[in-house]
């Protein structure tokens, strides 16, 4: 074969993801006990620890760091652990069917050395017991079996599955020993129909608490969003009415800048919601699809009075499902209601600022009018005052030439030299003035 370019860093990852939690080949009677536990980033160590330290129990060889899913099998028992984003579910499967007149009493998980289980760091979200049994046909809905699995007066839902080749009975209610229960019966499944279709249906139970995780927060939401809402109408109300006095100048826009405050305000309470929720409102929408999808690949047909698992789901999950998307719709659009009335009142309050603006110009301008008609003023007097001093030293320079022999007339040679004075005073002081002018025009 010829030699190929350099692979990708990820070529060989990628390519074993399609192949990554496949399920296990199962035969009936056996037992199945599973557990998916929130595990926080923080807790991952502790958790791989745990997990070594099953292994060195069991005498199996410990798992490497980058492992996401480890099996182990001792005698007759076995374990999947497996690491998913949020979670970490942990499957044990013991052959054999228990006892029968007792049906969940036995379980799987029981075959673990004491006190291993309790001590899986994170918290409990889904614990479940299955019973897969060998059966000749489906059980109707007021079977003996059933009620000694369930219990008398369980609401039980069921479907033939996998074309038939079995059948699937749930109450979905937690029980006294704080599992959910699950009976599978085998009516010609293959191996690994059969690891198929119990995979599947832990996968619906683990998808829909995951999925739920957000009702509580959709709930106080509902709740935190009506004063957020009702407060948004009284400020676009108030804005409304203050439209008409508008042109009131510094009222107006000191009025329009609390309200603006106040916007500010609510807009920095739905965006915490909005950063608060948004992650846990998308995962809702991501497990429920995968809810769907994997109640869709268990291939259900009705059994005589049962509920199928997409029914009940349609009927108790979808609702939740829906009022999380409705409460997560509420919330964007109401960010977007506080920032077009945030952009409505900014854009007020700055024309607002762009009148008083204007009023400030032209009262600057009037003031500087009536300066330069004062200067004018004042540099006429400072003509007559120039004038009047420099009259003064030509008539002492007169008298002194005179005293020096000179024959002049004092008295109209001061009369004559005032006209001239006055108006070299005048153009001088104009050229100064004007030279001013133009320095500060080029500036």
């Amino acid at each position: 074969m010829n030699a190929l370019p350099a692979d990708h860093p990820q070529r060989l990852a990628l390519a074993e993801e399609v192949h990554a939690r496949p399920p296990q080949a199962l035969g009936a009677p056996a037992r199945v006990s599973h557990l998916a536990v929130l595990v926080e980033p923080s807790q991952r160590a502790a958790e791989r620890e745990h997990l070594a330290q099953l292994c060195r129990l069991l005498g199996q060889p410990l798992p490497t760091s980058d492992a996401g899913q480890v099996l182990l099998g001792h005698d007759g028992l076995q374990l999947k652990w497996e690491r998913h984003g949020e979670f970490s579910g942990y499957t044990v499967i013991a052959e054999g069917a228990g006892d029968q007149a007792q049906p969940f009493a036995e379980a799987a998980s029981a075959r673990l050395p004491a006190g291993w289980l309790a001590a899986v760091p994170g918290r409990t979200l889904v614990a479940a017991h299955v019973l897969l049994w060998p059966a000749e046909a489906p059980e109707s809905a007021d079977s003996p079996r059933l009620r000694e699995c369930f219990g008398a007066g369980a609401v039980v839902v069921g479907s033939r599955v996998a074309g038939g080749a079995g059948s699937v009975y749930t109450d979905f209610r937690v029980h006294a020993d704080g599992c959910s229960r699950f009976v599978l019966l085998d009516h010609g499944f293959t191996p690994r129909q059969a690891g198929r279709a119990l995979q599947r249906v832990l996968e619906v139970e683990v998808y829909r608490m995951l999925a739920l995780l957000a009702l509580p927060l959709a709930q106080q939401l509902a709740a935190d969003l009506l004063p957020i809402e009702a407060e948004l109408a009284r400020l676009t109300s108030a804005m409304a009415r203050d439209e008409d006095s508008a042109r009131d100048g510094a009222a107006a826009a000191g009025r329009e800048e609390l309200l603006l405050q106040e916007l500010t305000r609510l807009a920095a309470e739905v965006e915490r919601g909005l950063s608060g929720s948004q992650f846990r409102f998308g995962a809702c929408a991501a497990y429920s699809r995968l809810v769907a999808t994997r109640i869709e690949e268990l291939r259900e047909a009705r059994l005589p009075g049962l509920q199928t698992l997409g029914e009940f789901m349609a009927r108790r999950f979808s609702p939740a499902v829906a009022t999380c998307a409705s409460v997560s719709q509420r919330l964007r659009e109401l960010s977007e209601r506080v920032a077009r009335a945030s952009s409505l009142l900014a854009t007020r309050v700055g024309i607002a600022r762009e009148r008083q603006n204007q009023a400030l110009l032209a009262s600057m301008n009037r003031r500087a009018r009536m300066q330069l008609r004062l200067q004018q003023t004042v540099e006429g007097l400072s003509v007559a005052a120039i004038a009047y001093y420099a009259s003064g030293l030509a008539g002492y320079l007169l008298k002194g030439a005179k005293a020096a022999g000179l024959p002049i007339d004092l008295d109209l040679a001061v009369g004559l030299l005032v006209p001239l004075l006055v108006v070299a005073v005048y153009f001088a002081v104009h050229r100064a003035r004007s030279g001013l002018r133009e320095d500060d025009e080029g500036a």
